[in-house]
């Protein structure tokens, strides 16, 4: 097998949420690449897809059991030998004003796309330790630099993903270990069509937000796209934030975002995602 492959660089890859979306995505890439993939989902049924692939092992994974997960990704591990590759990606949309949402919604979302998947990330930064290389993926989001009005509780928990990232970085700094928060922004998934929706959803004014949103989605790029940025990212070999997505989400916005006053920033957001 060449050096320079990712299955070479890679061998083993634990990839959470890969039942649709992004996740599936990554994980059918990095099986074409010759990469050793053990996915996950809630319903391990969701994932019969994938299991046609021989280097594809299905594992039931609920992050709202954060020691259930863990017991789950060490199984995993011993059974692969540890990971060189784990990507954090699983995550969900809830929608609603934030004044008014279900506060154990609001929370239990917080704790398992931030807390439980931050559990995960310990134990995957032993397993590369113990490897002396490898990468760990959290996948955040463009929401970090651009907040998705009314799903506040989405956007804090990929703040919290990419804060971690970039702390644990300093730590394996000088070692061949990468810590890559990669941020994706509108992608053609079913990821606005599963959200959940709450309190004050069905008012105009989040109507609107809500219509914009999925117009936003249905116009972005195809999903493969993202994972081709992932892997050139991976293959490069180093710690850092990559943005994926359209050129104006992904290299014009941010750009401007650093350079604009935040006044601006939220006078742009708010005509983006029609918040009169």
């Amino acid at each position: 097998m060449p050096a320079d492959t990712l299955a070479s660089r890679y061998p083993t890859a634990f990839v959470t949420g890969v039942s649709s979306g992004l996740g599936r995505t990554f994980a059918e890439r990095l099986l074409a690449e010759g990469v050793r993939v053990w996915g996950t989902a809630r319903d391990t049924a969701r994932l019969a897809p994938l299991v046609s692939h021989a280097g594809f092992t299905p594992v039931a994974l609920d992050l709202g059991d954060g020691a259930a997960a863990e017991a789950t990704f060490a199984q995993a591990s011993a059974q692969a030998g540890g990971f060189a590759l784990v990507i954090n990606n699983a995550g969900y949309g809830v929608f609603a004003d934030a004044a008014l949402a279900d506060a154990e919604v609001w929370h239990r979302q917080i704790e398992e796309m931030l807390q439980t998947t931050l559990r995960l990330a310990r134990l995957a930064l032993r397993d590369v330790q113990g490897r002396g290389s490898g990468a760990i993926v959290n996948i955040s989001s463009l929401a970090v630099e651009f907040p998705l009005p009314y799903m506040s509780g989405y956007n804090v928990a990929k703040a919290g993903l990419s804060a971690w990232s970039e702390s644990i970085a300093y730590e394996v700094r000088g070692r061949p270990i990468a810590i890559i928060d990669f941020r994706p922004g509108d992608f053609r998934t079913d990821f606005n069509r599963v959200a959940l929706r709450g309190a004050g959803s069905d008012e105009p004014r989040l109507n609107r937000v809500w219509r914009r949103l999925g117009r936003n989605l249905d116009l972005a790029p195809s999903p493969e796209c993202s994972a081709a940025d992932l892997c050139r990212a991976l293959q490069k070999g180093r710690s850092g934030v990559v943005r994926s997505g359209s050129f104006f989400q992904a290299r014009l916005a941010p750009v401007l975002a650093r350079l604009a006053p935040w006044s601006w920033k939220l006078a742009v957001q708010a005509r983006y995602f029609d918040l009169r």
